[in-house]
């Protein structure tokens, strides 16, 4: 049975992407952001592990739900896990968005790597990509901390080979 080392889940939010969506917050950042509103994520031996039929099972408990945002910690640091839970959320008819320190070129440039990288970018279906920057940061942005993060389409980026923004 898969898990995924989480610092925690929270089952109803309006804040990490558009709608209703439940949210997992993986353990384990090496980003280290001045600012990170989820320094407890950090390390990378704390928090529990979950299986991801129990994360499943959370999902289906909430019809209202739009989707599953899966944030950090650093999602890309357990991609492959992560890239099963995004499959799973996506055969249940819903969206799944990913919240990543790493840009987008970062992540493709690695994902011939790292074939887990490769599955978690492309079951993600929104992802808000670089790192926190505190002298960027701004309350008026929707569904992400600092002026330098994109929220991006990531079908549309990887179909037209160009980032494109998602419009939510």
């Amino acid at each position: 049975m898969e898990h995924i080392r989480i610092a925690g889940i929270e089952e109803e939010s309006i804040v990490d992407g558009p709608g209703i969506r439940l949210v997992v917050f993986t353990q384990g950042c090496k980003h280290n952001c001045k600012g990170c509103h989820n320094p407890e994520s950090h390390s990378l031996d704390g928090g529990n592990n979950m299986s991801i039929e129990d994360i499943v099972e959370k999902i289906k408990e909430n019809p209202l739900l739009s989707g599953v945002t899966i944030s950090g910690g650093e999602p890309f640091l357990q991609a492959k896990t992560c890239a099963i839970l995004a499959n799973k959320v996506k055969e249940m008819g819903l969206n799944t968005m990913t919240y990543t320190g790493y840009t987008f070129e970062e992540i493709i440039e690695r994902i011939d790597i790292n074939k887990g990288w490769r599955e978690l970018l492309y079951e993600t279906d929104i992802l808000v990509d670089g790192r926190f920057d505190i002298n960027k940061k701004s309350l008026l942005l929707k569904f992400k901390g600092s002026k330098n993060q994109r929220i991006i389409n990531v079908a549309e980026s990887l179909n037209n080979n160009e980032i494109v923004l998602a419009e939510i």
